[in-house]
């Protein structure tokens, strides 16, 4: 391994994150100036400043810690509600943080209507769903011109190889026993090159189409029409089997399903933009599952860590682990530049893509949170005037910090245990 090369290119790969970041922050910035909200601060990085430069009513600069950024928009908590008895700590550690950014704002900025909170619903959530989209942006830019310019490998309904006996996805690799069935495939005589051009009945366009038939087949009658040297030729029935297969959306898991037992042939195939959106939404959805694991899969890496056990392949990584993967697959030894270059790019567009599914998780302090605050302020004068009462008001999101403190320390123990995994117990991919 190229060790030199390596680190300089996740280096680089680190950079592009945090300025992908720094970007997200942009995405709220520009509607939140175009809705007329006052924006004091924008800066990349954190710590001390370095450089600032105030540009009209916005102070830009650069901090000592260029990791990622952060954008300052006014008015994100209204004014506070009158309390009766003694508040809570977390209460007054929300009241401090509402008094801190009140400091910053004047009598011509609330008549002006310069708050965030003044603003209507739909402004609210363009604002802060322009970070995710920013991400959503980088991504779709990178895996259109990696789509288009490169292609990506993607199954086709020509056999590669054809499986000899029925095995649970998570034994699919050993070697077949007397004890084993044969699989339907096998039994109907489907040969490598054959190309599936029908299942029961139905004309196959795709091999996903083909999948998702025989994973619904279950253990039911299975009629296979090939092509085969160019002619057409009608296999003998049989039946399909349920067996564990990979689910389709949780790679970790295993669901029961019809199985015919093929191995389809891939091939590079180049596509346009609507491919690439196909893509992401995939993606975004296997990311949803992750997401929702993700809690528990931190705590199997850390386990994984404490016992010495080897780390599973779909395990999370912090942004350390992914710029050593992307160094990795920069300087792979026998793998062609144009695919290396290929392979960069994409986990540089992944990851934008599971910042954004991230950043979009309806709870504060992330950008969600923020868009769900702000759909609850909305039903809540809809209700209120439905009722005919008077209009309860802006929703007094400086309530949630509580609850964006919890998420901070949840995400700080999760990110130091995942850098300190990638660094004792790394995935290995190449």
């Amino acid at each position: 391994m190229d060790w030199i090369g390596t680190i300089i290119f996740a280096l680089i790969f680190f950079t592009l994150i945090m300025l992908s970041v720094a970007l997200h922050e942009i995405g709220h910035m520009v509607p939140a100036k175009l809705f007329g909200v006052k924006v004091p601060r924008y800066f990349v990085g954190f710590g001390p400043t370095v450089f600032s430069r105030k540009v009209g009513e916005t102070e830009y600069g650069l901090k000592a810690f260029p990791l990622g950024g952060f954008v300052s928009l006014l008015g994100m908590y209204p004014p506070g509600s009158k309390r009766y008895g003694k508040p809570s700590r977390l209460m007054e550690l929300a009241d401090a943080a509402r008094a801190q950014e009140w400091e910053d704002i004047s009598e011509q900025d609330v008549a002006g209507e310069r708050l965030v909170y003044q603003k209507k619903t739909w402004q609210k959530v363009v604002i802060m769903f322009g970070g995710p989209f920013m991400n959503i942006l980088i991504a779709f830019v990178l895996f259109w011109g990696i789509t288009a310019g490169y292609g990506v490998w993607q199954a086709q309904p020509v056999i590669s190889a054809v499986q000899d006996c029925v095995k649970p996805a998570s034994g699919a690799t050993a070697a077949c026993t007397d004890a084993d069935p044969p699989t339907p495939a096998a039994q109907a005589g489907v040969q490598p090159g054959d190309r599936i051009v029908a299942f029961n009945g139905t004309p196959i366009s795709g091999y996903e189409q083909l999948t998702e038939l025989i994973r619904a087949n279950l253990d039911g009658a299975a009629s296979i029409t090939v092509e085969r040297g160019g002619v057409r030729t009608e296999l003998p029935p049989v039946h399909t089997m349920i067996n564990q297969v990979a689910d389709e959306w949780d790679p970790t898991a295993t669901v029961a399903a019809g199985f015919l037992g093929v191995v389809p042939t891939q091939e590079l195939v180049k596509g346009g933009p609507l491919q690439a959106l196909g893509d992401m939404w995939t993606m975004t959805r296997q990311s949803a599952v992750a997401l929702a694991k993700f809690p528990v899969s931190v705590y199997f890496v850390a386990a994984d860590m404490i016992t010495g056990q080897p780390r599973s392949i779909s395990s999370p990584m912090s942004i350390v682990g992914a710029s050593w993967i992307a160094g990795e697959a920069v300087t792979a030894e026998g793998v062609p530049l144009e695919a290396r270059a290929v392979m960069f790019g994409s986990l540089l567009a992944s990851i934008n893509l599971v910042l954004a599914s991230f950043n979009l998780v309806p709870l504060p302090p992330l950008d969600g949170g923020h868009i769900a605050g702000a759909l609850y302020e909305w039903l809540r004068r809809k209700v209120a005037r439905l009722r005919g009462k008077l209009d309860p008001g802006p929703f007094d999101t400086a309530k949630l910090l509580p609850v964006a403190y919890g998420m901070w320390a949840f995400l700080l123990v999760c990110g130091i245990v995942l850098i300190v995994a990638d660094v004792v117990n790394p995935l290995r991919l190449f």
